[in-house]
């Protein structure tokens, strides 16, 4: 018999929540004096991160991608640093690397050097242009938020978060991202050219004497404990239910619906159950709820199951898409 969900909120966990939306609303804001025109994505970031997961920036140059990991890094009071990668940037320019020194004694000694990746938000700015030798060096940071060099362990900041960014028309000099590093981000989001008005906005606001600058919102701390509420956050049968349906019915081996076995070639693993039971909750938070729901599900299928899915060389000839395909399965659900 599979465990039981607690659905209750405990007082303490109720009034810790009534903290945090506020201070989510405030971060939100001082985002939105900065970034113009992001919600979606601003939000889907926020979530990864209250998440305790990474994400995948996934849009063509100038959208502000840049821009948002900045000023996220700001407002949310996380010292962040950014990587430019690129086909001869090596492991020991990410991680760091032992150099050869002398101690107090004039013994000579290894001192290790810590890299760029010793920070709490990591940007990686077009994470497919390095070669898969050095785009291996974030799977022991991401998952498991320590690096091993020379054989010791060398652990991160708390938290730690990656935002990675993805130009989807370039493939020239590229390389793919391959399924396991992809698997570790918890989102891909897709960022888009901006609503006329906001286009606008940004004219107007980017190219006059002063540029906005953001504000700090929140400690590490704070943003920390927040992490530790999402988890506390009740999950209901219906929502569950409604993950089980979503994951198991996007691998082709185990689906009930007939053209997700023609189609796709392979499907999402139990991380992607992993990332909606938390990043519903994180949702739920951001909008003001203790408690997700269905359409919380549906809301989240695409970005955590894009880039869990592939599909097959048939369907893609036949024109087939993985967000169509996507959308099949939220159909399914509701």
């Amino acid at each position: 018999m599979g465990q039981m969900l607690d659905t209750k909120v405990d007082p303490a966990t109720e009034k810790a929540a009534e903290v945090a939306v506020e201070m989510l609303a405030k971060a939100r804001s001082h985002i939105g004096e900065v970034v113009y025109g992001q919600d979606h994505v601003v939000n889907l970031s926020l979530a990864a991160i209250l998440s305790g997961g990474h994400a995948l920036l996934v849009g063509v140059p100038g959208l502000a991608k840049t821009l948002l990991v900045e000023t996220l890094g700001t407002v949310l009071g996380l010292k962040d640093a950014r990587i430019q990668f690129t086909p001869d940037l090596m492991p020991a320019d990410i991680l760091g690397s032992e150099v050869l020194d002398q101690d107090e004694d004039g013994k000579r000694v290894f001192r290790f050097i810590k890299g760029p990746v010793f920070t709490q938000l990591l940007m990686a700015d077009e994470i497919n242009r390095a070669s898969p030798r050095t785009q291996s060096a974030l799977l022991q940071a991401m998952q498991e938020r320590s690096v091993t060099i020379a054989g010791k362990p060398h652990a991160l900041p708390k938290p730690f978060h990656v935002l990675a960014t993805q130009n989807p028309i370039e493939q020239e000099g590229t390389y793919p991202l391959p399924e396991a590093q992809l698997d570790r981000f918890l989102f891909q989001i897709d960022v888009g050219f901006p609503e006329l008005a906001t286009e606008r906005d940004i004219l107007i606001s980017t190219t006059g004497a002063t540029l906005p600058t953001a504000k700090k919102a929140m400690t590490a701390k704070s943003l920390v404990d927040m992490q530790t509420l999402v988890r506390k956050l009740p999950v209901g049968d219906s929502v569950l239910n409604a993950i089980l349906s979503l994951v198991r019915n996007a691998r082709p081996d185990q689906s009930e619906i007939d053209s997700i076995r023609k189609t796709v070639a392979w499907g999402p693993g139990p991380r992607a159950g992993q990332a909606l039971m938390l990043a519903t909750r994180a949702k739920a938070l951001i909008e003001g709820r203790v408690a997700p729901s269905v359409d919380d599900v549906i809301a989240l299928a695409g970005p955590v199951l894009r880039h869990r899915m592939a599909l097959s060389f048939a369907a893609r000839a036949e024109g087939a898409t993985i967000d169509a395909t996507i959308d099949q399965l939220k159909a399914h659900i509701r």
